[in-house]
């Protein structure tokens, strides 16, 4: 495949989002791949996307945390105020991711109004191929088992426990309702892709993307800082058995399920 610059290649990108598009190839395997300034720009929009999700997310650990210490406060057990604002913010919260997504796929849209051609027989790929069914149960597991931590602290006869329940579901709720957004962005966005090696990179970065969502950050923190220590003791051991078995998985699973570059390949051939 030729290497020579197209005219219409790309939008502009700097130089050090270039080196680091060549970077990016080399470490999926795609070292003979030309780093275009499209890859770059695309790539670049994605890592200031992500650190922004990451603020958002931080963002409502905190405000969970604010909320819960109207439970220590001296505020009655009762009073809705600090569980309306938490609910208030998240709705928010989710906006903006929403907001941020729109962002990028504008930004893709740019990209490829710049090309000069556009791959040929264009994928789109489904949930199967970007997530994965083990990551997918994965996700759902831990879901569930946040749940059942929930369900199980709302059982709990003390008020302050309860009222650290309520705020831990809204919060939990409200990371997984911004998640289930990303993953929508992710498999619903337009591939943009002007040859073989820019649509196996597009594939690549909506693999590694759907990976990182399902890493459960949130969920694993958010029951540590809200009700760890507070909770009865059978609880603290229910939830850092989650934890521990949820860090098993996740390990389990990156060793044992294919890199996204192979996954990207294994989708280009089935085009």
């Amino acid at each position: 495949m030729t290497r020579e610059p197209l005219p219409d290649a790309g939008p502009p990108a700097r130089a050090a989002d270039l080196r680091l598009a060549g970077e990016w190839l080399a470490r999926h395997d795609l070292a003979d791949a030309r780093p275009t300034p499209l890859l770059a720009s695309r790539l670049a929009v994605r890592s200031r996307a992500r650190l922004a999700a990451h603020v958002i997310l931080a963002v409502l650990i905190l405000a969970s945390a604010l909320a819960a210490t109207s439970a220590f406060g001296g505020l009655p057990p009762h009073r809705p105020l600090p569980l309306l604002a938490l609910t208030a913010l998240v709705a928010g919260l989710l906006l903006a991711q929403s907001l941020l997504d729109r962002w990028v796929r504008r930004v893709d849209q740019r990209a490829g109004a710049t090309l000069s051609r556009r791959a040929a027989h264009l994928v789109q790929p489904g949930w199967r191929a970007v997530l994965g069914r083990p990551y997918a149960v994965f996700a759902v597991a831990t879901f569930a088992g946040a749940m059942v931590l929930v369900g199980s602290a709302l059982a709990v006869p003390d008020p302050t426990v309860r009222q650290l329940a309520v705020v831990l579901l809204i919060g939990l709720l409200g990371v997984t309702a911004i998640i289930a957004v990303q993953l929508r962005h992710l498999l619903r966005c337009p591939v943009v892709a002007e040859d073989e090696e820019s649509l196996t990179a597009d594939v690549i970065m909506r693999v590694e993307d759907a990976r990182d969502l399902t890493t459960p950050n949130v969920q694993w923190s958010l029951p540590m800082v809200l009700l760890f220590g507070t909770a009865p003791g059978w609880w603290s051991a229910a939830a850092v058995a989650y934890l521990i078995l949820g860090l098993i998985a996740i390990v389990a699973l990156r060793a044992r399920t294919p890199s996204s570059a192979t996954v990207a390949r294994r989708v280009m051939s089935v085009r």
